[in-house]
């Protein structure tokens, strides 16, 4: 028998799809911005793009099986060790799809429950998962229905680090593991970020379960969402928009603060899935680039004043600092407060090379 999903946008029912392909659209501004869909009685090829685009944007909701411990997750919720797009849909579909990241969420047809009932931002958990996401431990048999449940928040914040969602006495933090050096690392480049206007995510340390983590607050709430790059990519495509000049019309300042930033810190990871877009969710509407975050592979191709190769212009070919100069170009330093070297403590060169680059960029700058 065929299943009907509904596709929620907080109480908003924006489109429904049954497990055959056909769907209704009915709020196409409110749409996904990874997931496209169109009508269609008999089209057999849209029918199947239309089940193969559903599942692979729930798949989306779930983490990724290189994340450390994705495995001792999956099985602290019962569930398969996921490799398809299916397997992992319907992972997502038992928690409702739901996320940290925005208001999106799945029911099936006919169900009477509300946004307001199910949403992770109003509805207390508690932190199950929290011991198997940062530290590995499986919990007791006692406690598998609260895994399930916590497992919406865990099991849809990627990447490939030990991380978890801790819900605070009004709002979430994420606190993130991966050892001492890649915890201090990420610390030490937020605070040099700081030193710098623009919008970003800072990062403080912490402990947990005695070990050292790095904590920073959500940057999502009922009223923002946030989508990578990486998602809009597949709605620019759909649209016919042209990613980059769309970008840089909406938030030129913060694409090339990023730019600067991640030269200076020698971050090697802006990956698509880590930058992208703050929404406004009442008209499901990108209003800027969201703040920037995501330090805890900094420092790395630090052996050169060149960097590694920019990510963020990609499929352009361009280093960082090559990337940096175009920045700094167009919008200046922006250096708001002096960086300590007693932050530096027994990292002589790599305070070394954050002076040499910055005095690259300050030459530039005249």
């Amino acid at each position: 028998m065929k299943t009907v999903y509904e596709i929620m946008h907080g109480d908003r029912k924006v489109a429904w799809l049954d497990t055959q392909g056909h769907c209704k659209i009915y709020f196409k501004n409110f749409m996904p911005f990874s997931l496209y869909l169109e009508e269609t009685e008999n089209d057999i090829d849209i029918l199947v793009n239309n089940v193969t685009n559903f599942y692979h944007w729930c798949a989306s909701r779930i983490l990724t099986l290189d994340r450390q411990y994705a495995k001792a997750i999956l099985n602290s919720i019962g569930a398969s060790q996921a490799f398809t797009d299916k397997e992992r849909a319907n992972i997502a579909l038992t928690y409702k799809c739901l996320s940290l990241t925005d208001i999106y969420w799945v029911r099936n047809k006919g169900e009477k429950i509300s946004f307001e009932k199910v949403n992770l931002y109003e509805n207390h958990l508690a932190n199950a998962l929290v011991d198997v996401s940062l530290r590995g431990k499986q919990p007791s048999v006692h406690n598998e229905h609260l895994a399930k449940e916590e497992a919406a928040k865990d099991l849809a914040t990627n990447g490939c680090y030990p991380k978890a969602w801790i819900r605070g006495t009004d709002h979430f933090q994420l606190y993130k593991d991966g050892g001492e050096d890649i915890v201090e690392n990420e610390v030490l480049a937020s605070k040099i970020c700081q030193c710098f206007d623009c919008k970003q995510v800072k990062y403080s340390l912490g402990e947990y379960d005695g070990e050292a983590v790095s904590i920073s607050d959500i940057m999502t709430t009922k009223e923002y969402s946030i989508v990578s790059r990486e998602a809009f990519e597949i709605y620019a495509v759909n649209k016919e928009i042209d990613p980059m000049k769309y970008i840089l019309r909406l938030d030129a300042y913060s694409f090339y603060m990023m730019n600067i930033l991640d030269y200076l810190i020698g971050n090697v990871d802006r990956h698509w899935g880590n930058w992208g877009f703050l929404i406004d969710n009442k008209k499901n509407k990108l209003i800027s680039l969201h703040p920037l975050m995501d330090f805890n592979l900094s420092f790395n191709a630090y052996d050169t004043i060149d960097g590694s190769n920019c990510q963020t212009v990609m499929p352009q070919r361009m280093t960082q600092k090559e990337a940096a100069l175009v920045a700094v170009k167009k919008i200046g330093l922006n250096q708001v407060a002096e960086i300590e070297k007693s932050w530096f403590a027994n990292r002589e060169k790599d305070y070394d090379m954050l002076i040499s680059r910055l005095a690259v960029l300050k030459e530039y700058n005249k």
